[in-house]
């Protein structure tokens, strides 16, 4: 299976093994809750999907590599306590709470939360003195002497041995106690994850040119060559790095992260030209609306390749807009329900400091902020939001004093506000505008080409893009979804009408 329909079986196990019936008795009994384990490639993914399982499922996630790990740390250190049996003084060895169950309870004291996921990585690929702790693991969810806490879903993930020379062959015993799912990478899967989680469009432009490329792992005589989801990920987490900080890439930077010569050496060449379409389109003049029948011509009669490439550097054009529109509309959002609850302190107390009680106010959004952080199960954008909104009242704050009346300190941070919503309003602006002139050049250079397809598509499919054309209407992009997607019926119609003449033809060839 690929990654993300195991990601919906976990999911709905985590479901199935936290609920219980009105009585509290869990729908499945404990030791019918067969531990899951994730076979599959190196930098498939594994990690980040129970991130985001344990996000979507409000529960807590502990998380550990296990080839990291001493038998100490995993089992607990042993010491001595002295018993007495039959009247007979005697001294026992027993353990220390292993690390790995301590982290758990420490997890639950963090969040809040009593349900949680403990995943552990590469658990077949442990040493020789921790197999048979990871097998009492498995068949009996315990570290040592000390058990998994209740209400606590067990993940452990592993790599075929084709993958991995230390690989650990399961006996029977232990896999007849797991649930085991084989994921296979899959880059239809992959693009859906970069798209929603922002990669570098140089990367994802470049894996639907080259989907051959996307994951590749080969032995030779100098040892593994192999390019991986993960590999494409924290490349692009460092693109997007250096061009902030307009620092260098090479072929020898690229080549770190993709550890295949010929994917490096090819990916590498196409950087260069990405780089080299951006300026000789003048895409931020295009988006800024500005004449462009200098480079109409040549981006008619372009290969593919880089007509597909310019259409990714106008789509990363728009969507810098529309995410920064969708930042400042959360900060301000989150910046509003923070002004209607110090109107309600301020009249609930006139007596008090109007800038004391502002403080306050400053101080706990900014603690649920913390705490949001340390519990690792918010969403991302909300907390980016939170941190955002917290710098914007502390800057407002700052021109309050003590001998302000409440309505006059009201008033003060309200203009501060009206402020951060004339910029929302320009953010708004700025990101439609760039759009009517996105669709001015598609329209005259590629109609109703392939490049309008994937174009309308990407709006329609991209994070930032579809909350912006939620909240503010376009008509040509709503023209377009339209036509294609009249096309696309059309297209299913015919498929249909040819699989009908197919099985009639070999109806008749059958009499």
């Amino acid at each position: 299976m690929d990654i993300q329909r195991a990601k919906q079986e976990i999911k709905n196990t985590v479901r199935a093994y936290l609920a219980a019936d009105d009585t509290g008795t869990p729908l499945i009994p404990p030791v019918r809750q067969r531990p899951i384990l994730l076979m599959g490639p190196p930098g498939i993914g594994k990690t980040q999907i129970m991130e985001q399982i344990a996000r979507e499922c409000g529960v807590a996630l502990v998380a550990y590599t296990i080839t990291h790990h001493t038998r100490q740390s995993a089992v607990g250190l042993p010491f001595i306590r002295h018993r007495n049996y039959a009247g007979v003084d005697r001294s026992v060895t027993e353990y220390t709470m292993s690390e790995i169950i301590a982290s758990c309870y420490e997890k639950m004291e963090q969040t809040g939360l009593d349900k949680g996921i403990l995943f552990i990585d590469e658990i077949n690929c442990v040493s020789e003195t921790l197999a048979p702790t990871m097998l009492q693991f498995l068949q009996g969810k315990t570290f040592g002497n000390q058990p998994v806490p209740p209400r606590w879903v067990i993940v452990a993930a592993g790599n075929p041995p084709e993958y991995n020379k230390s690989v650990r062959d399961f006996d029977l015993v232990t896999l007849d106690r797991v649930r085991r799912m084989d994921i296979e990478p899959s880059l239809s899967v992959w693009q859906t994850y970069a798209r929603e989680h922002r990669l570098h469009p140089a990367v994802t432009a470049y894996l639907e040119l080259r989907p051959q490329h996307f994951y590749k792992i080969e032995n030779d005589v100098d040892g593994p060559l192999f390019v991986t989801a993960r590999g494409w990920e924290d490349l692009s987490a460092y693109l997007q790095a250096a061009g902030a900080l307009d620092l260098p890439v090479d072929e020898s930077v690229v080549a770190q992260y993709l550890r295949h010569p010929e994917v490096a050496r090819d990916f590498a060449a196409y950087w260069e030209l990405y780089r080299k379409y951006s300026a000789d389109y003048g895409v931020e003049d295009i988006l800024q609306g500005k004449p462009f029948d200098a480079v109409l011509e040549r981006a008619m009669n372009a290969a593919f390749d880089e007509r597909m490439s310019l259409v990714s550097l106008i789509l990363a054009g728009l969507n810098a807009r529309f995410a920064q529109a969708r930042r400042t509309d959360a900060a301000t959002d989150a910046c509003y329900q923070q002004l209607r609850a110090y109107k309600r302190d301020l009249a609930a107390a006139r007596d008090k400091d109007p800038a004391r009680v502002f403080a306050e106010l400053c101080g706990e959004l900014e603690n649920r902020v913390r705490a949001a952080k340390t519990a690792g199960t918010h969403d991302p954008d909300d907390l980016a939001a939170g941190v955002r909104a917290a710098a914007l009242l502390r800057t407002w704050g700052k021109k309050l004093d003590a001998q302000m009346a409440p309505d006059t300190a009201f008033d003060t941070v309200r203009a501060g506000f009206n402020a951060q919503v004339r910029r929302r309003e320009e953010a708004v602006a700025a990101a439609g505008d760039a759009l009517e002139s996105a669709f001015d050049f598609m329209e005259r250079a590629f109609a109703d080409g392939q490049e309008m397809v994937v174009f309308v598509n990407e709006l329609a499919l991209g994070p930032d893009s579809a909350a912006f054309l939620s909240d503010n209407e376009c008509e040509r992009f709503e023209e377009y979804s339209r036509k294609l997607l009249l096309n696309q019926k059309q297209d299913e119609l015919l498929a249909e009408l040819e699989r009908d003449d197919l099985r009639r033809s070999e109806g008749s060839l059958a009499f």
